[in-house]
């Protein structure tokens, strides 16, 4: 098991690991949209999905991948009516990719730091 870390995305809130790589499968911890320059969580729903969208790509480069590895996708939103938002901005995040990976997404009351959304992916070196 190795730790994947980056000083390109925020560091964890708490005692884990930006990612860890098992077996060739990389598991990403859950991202918010926290700006790594200012440290501040990113204003408005759409300001901080592109923020974890630039993040989980961060980390996927430190771990010498892309979004064509990732396999799986579990998002958490705090108001399930912004699903149709979230979709229009995933799938532009998802456009080049050719498989699309499995996904879940699950409302829930709160995340942390007052984010609207949290998103982990896992992903698998070919």
């Amino acid at each position: 098991m190795r730790e994947i870390r980056t000083n390109r995305t925020p560091s964890p809130v708490g005692p884990y690991s930006q990612a860890v790589e098992v077996n060739g499968f990389i598991f990403l911890s859950g991202q918010i949209g926290i700006d790594p320059e200012s440290g501040k969580l990113r204003e408005g729903f759409k300001a901080q999905v592109e923020q974890i969208f630039k993040n989980l790509d961060a980390i996927l480069e430190e771990a010498g991948i892309s979004r064509e590895n990732i396999v799986k996708v579990n998002i958490y939103l705090t108001d399930i009516t912004k699903f149709k938002e979230l979709n229009e901005i995933y799938e532009e995040y998802f456009k080049d990719v050719k498989v699309k990976p499995a996904r879940v997404t699950v409302g829930v009351k709160e995340l942390p730091l007052g984010a609207e959304v949290e998103i982990e992916v896992t992903a698998v070196k070919k």
